[in-house]
């Protein structure tokens, strides 16, 4: 049984050879230790976690002296297992024993924790309690621990402690009491400084808790998370779309390349394998384990060299990246790649042309196919990360470690690991910090391409003014700013490599030097041979080469995360206008619409449509009249269903609209609107978009009907002259006629006007009305109109006024009654007369109203 106490020693006693008792001393303590960090220290927790308050970035201290405090707290926990390492390898006082292990267990969860609360109280701040100073719980911990060490002086002259220097194990024991002593002492004094801790406690909470507020109302009282919180539930959520389900082959592929993987684990550690047999072969001093007579001479084993040779080729000379395998597995995920991207792009794109109109006009289209592009490269960004990135090297180290383990000693596994976890920890640390220099980098960098787009866009007024000094000096200052923010950034990333590359170093020095003594003289009974340190150096350099990476990997992750939520947000936007479970097609007869006390609003508190009523039969032309914000439109949108009223009832030919499939409505009804936008793309194509299904003739033969097809013949490259950015390259008028012709050509039994005429000049605004009566002939017709002259011979005029109607009859009717409408067109007739016009349009107008009175 595993003794409590080294060589015999009574728990009991306080003073033994003229010194303390180190059993029960060390026990007393670590005990009083461990219970006061645990128990006050999850008090702590908890009222942080309660009531605390998260600082702003800008508050938390970063200096010199919090980094310190950090780096020596981890150096006590480093110390700890270095400790009881050391007394099992040396055999320090007979060997490990019951209270070395106590001690251990004890320390690391201790010094743990108060890395732990260390951490919360530079990111969070109580109400009521300071922030000159750490909290007691620290403080005393702190105290105590440096107390402790001191009471090595009192046993001055004991042969129980190490002051006398005897032999190797003296060494080692002062040694490590020195790094305690010393960083024990560096946190007592660092502890009252509070070097970490805001320097403005009630500036820092007041603005923390304001920028608290307001992001709990930008994202509707939700808590801020972490990018990398719920991470396996977003993995999830990942997977169908990266699974190629329904694709056997693809399947196939998937599995495939997951064995590729596996099988280049295998390779990692046959490689330094099979090189250690080379190197012992070669050598005169060879264990019977190579199945080599070590009184034979030296030997060339070819087969070594050949395997070696081949693993190579399989592997990769370079880390991973150039073996056949990395490359076979490259080539074979290509189309599953390019399947998760066209998965995630079309039901992207479908979802947003699912969405409502209220939606669309609410966000700005640069944003959102920001997300979409971005959200789409991250799933597989992501998926190559994570994949075939980090979970490889992560499996390598484990394989590693269990190598060593079982095949040298747990000590040299143990070497690996730490060294491995110290890598990833200095890496994510030091990324996390130098992260907000990248961001002010690319703030400025923006700032400073903004400032030479705005100087150049504004030469001419620059000239005017002869500010080119100016300018430049600005320019200049701006580049001044970007490269201090350039040099904190790159200054960082320096650092961060200089803390990558001691780590490896001192995890190569550590493990060189156990393989070297155990060569030469065996450790715990471990003979090991110049293969095998030739192995080990090999293996830990090659397990270092991906992790160089890993910086890069984890802030490209951390990004991937951010831009997949995004996508995800915006794939769980919800539909506000849906097909009823039971919906049909829309079935036309003639066309008669009814609005049945429909009422309508955006916004809660501003109705729009105040239960408006009527009915249009088939055939007929209604107009919808009104000054601006009456609802004209609205009833355009509504009718098309872009919008779900709030009550009454939409009919078209006796069926609610909301009953029937929206595909289906909106293929029954044509739209010429007040302003037409074109594809960047051809005539042709830009017509034919009214029936997709068209020949070239049919399409001829619309642009004909709609007046522009001799114009078109007149382009240099006729039907297939490209109209350029929402047709931009076409006047208004032949804008409105390509409208014309692509209703025509849809031949709907429902036509709408929406203003069609309104941004042209009256000259040619008459010349398009031919083209707009062919469109509406025999076909049921609302027209939003708002010169009242192109609407005179419509079968009803209905003139709105804040969502409801006023007035409703023909245009001699209306006149008539000398109401609205009658003051609407006196309005406009009197405007046309004093911006005096073609004559012979004002001579048109002037018949037309003496005509009617």
């Amino acid at each position: 049984m595993l003794p409590y106490c080294s060589n015999g020693t009574d728990l009991t006693e306080v003073w033994i050879d003229s010194g303390l008792n180190q059993c029960l001393i060390d026990t007393i303590i670590v005990s009083v230790l461990f219970l006061i960090i645990v128990i006050f220290g999850c008090l702590q927790c908890s009222m942080y976690r309660k009531y605390a308050t998260s600082l702003e970035e800008k508050y938390i201290n970063t200096n010199l002296g919090s980094v310190l405090q950090i780096f020596l707290t981890v150096i006590r926990i480093m110390e700890s297992l270095s400790h009881i390492v050391m007394t099992d390898m040396m055999k320090i006082r007979g060997g490990v024993v019951g209270y070395d292990i106590l001690i251990f267990l004890c320390l690391l969860v201790a010094w743990s924790a108060s890395l732990r609360i260390l951490a919360l109280e530079r990111k969070k701040l109580l109400p009521t309690v300071s922030s000159s100073r750490h909290g007691l719980v620290l403080l005393v911990f702190w105290t105590l621990s440096f107390l402790w060490e001191n009471l090595a002086f009192v046993s001055w002259w004991s042969h129980q402690y190490w002051w006398y220097l005897k032999g190797a194990e003296d060494y080692g024991e002062f040694a490590l009491w020195l790094i305690r002593y010393l960083s024990t002492g560096a946190l007592f004094v660092l502890g009252f400084k509070a070097p970490g801790l805001p320097n403005n406690r009630y500036k820092a909470l007041i603005d923390s808790r304001e920028e608290t507020k307001d992001k709990k109302a930008s994202t509707g009282g939700k808590k801020a998370e972490s990018t990398w919180s719920n991470v396996f539930v977003k993995l999830k959520m990942m997977m169908p779309y990266v699974w190629p389900k329904g694709s056997c082959w693809r399947q196939w592929i998937v599995v495939a390349c997951l064995v590729l993987l596996a099988a280049g684990r295998g390779l990692t550690l046959l490689v330094p394998i099979y090189n250690k047999n080379i190197v012992n072969s070669l050598t005169s001093d060879r264990s019977a384990d190579d199945n080599v007579d070590v009184n034979k001479s030296l030997v060339v084993r070819w087969d070594f060299i050949c395997v070696y040779c081949l693993l190579l080729f399989f592997k990769g000379s370079s880390g991973g990246g150039s073996g056949f395998l990395s490359n076979m597995q490259t080539f074979l995920w290509i189309p599953v790649q390019q399947y998760t991207t066209r998965r995630i792009q079309v039901k992207l794109f479908g979802h947003l042309h699912n969405l409502s109109l209220g939606w669309h006009l609410k966000r700005k289209t640069g944003e959102v196919l920001r997300v979409v592009d971005r959200g789409t490269n991250s799933l597989n960004n992501l998926l190559n990360y994570v994949v075939f990135q980090i979970m490889p090297t992560i499996v390598d180290i484990i394989i590693a470690v269990i190598y060593f383990v079982t095949v040298f000693n747990y000590i040299f596994g143990l070497v690996v690991f730490v060294a491995m976890a110290a890598y990833l920890a200095v890496t994510i640390f030091i990324t996390e910090w130098r992260t907000k220099y990248r961001r002010d980098m690319n703030t400025l960098d923006n700032e400073t391409n903004a400032k030479a787009v705005d100087s150049l866009l504004n030469f001419e007024t620059v000239k005017y003014y002869g500010a080119s000094e100016f300018e430049i000096d600005r320019y200049n200052k701006a580049i001044i700013n970007y490269q201090k923010a350039e040099w904190k950034s790159t200054a960082s990333l320096n650092l961060l490599n200089s803390a990558q590359n001691i780590v490896i170093t001192s995890g190569v020095l550590a493990g060189s030097l156990l393989c070297a003594w155990a060569v030469v003289h065996s450790l715990n009974g471990l003979h090991l041979t110049v293969g095998d340190y030739v192995l080990f150096g090999t293996y830990i350099i090659q397990l270092y080469g991906p992790l160089n990476w890993l910086g890069t990997y984890y802030r490209m992750i951390q990004q991937a995360f951010v831009d997949m939520e995004n996508m995800f947000e915006l794939l769980e936007t919800g539909m506000d206008v849906k097909d009823d479970p039971d919906a049909r097609d829309m079935q036309i007869q003639g066309g008669c619409i009814e609005f049945k006390d429909v009422q309508f609003k955006y916004e809660p508190t501003k109705p729009i449509l105040k239960g408006i009523s009527f009915r249009v039969p088939a055939g007929q032309t209604f107009a919808l009249v009104g000054h601006s914000g009456s609802g004209k439109s609205t009833i355009i949108r509504l009718l098309f269903r872009f919008y779900d009223i709030e009550s009454g009832a939409i009919l078209i030919d006796g069926q609610d609209i909301s009953k029937v499939k929206q595909e289906s409505l909106r293929r029954c009804i044509g739209v010429v609107p007040q302003d037409t936008v074109l594809f960047n793309n051809d005539i042709m194509y830009n017509i034919r978009y009214g029936r997709v299904t068209a020949g070239d003739s049919e399409v001829k033969d619309a642009a004909a009907a709609a007046d522009i097809h001799s114009r078109i013949l007149t382009f240099p490259n006729q039907y297939e002259t490209v109209v350029g950015e929402r047709g931009l390259k076409l006047s208004g008028g032949e804008k409105q006629r390509v409208a014309i012709a692509r209703t025509l050509l849809k031949s709907p039994a429902i036509v709408l006007l929406d203003e069609a005429t309104s941004a042209l000049d009256t000259k040619t605004e008459r010349n398009i009305q031919s083209s707009l009566a062919r469109v509406c002939e025999n076909r049921t017709t609302i027209i939003v109109a708002h010169r009242l002259s192109t609407i005179i011979h419509a079968d009803m005029i209905l003139v709105l006024e804040e969502g409801e109607v006023v007035e409703q009859g023909t245009h001699e009717e209306l006149l008539s009654k000398e109401g609205h409408y009658y003051g609407m067109w006196q309005q406009q007739l009197s405007k046309l007369e004093e911006e005096k016009p073609d004559p012979e349009v004002v001579q048109v107008a002037v018949v037309e109203h003496h005509a009617v009175n």
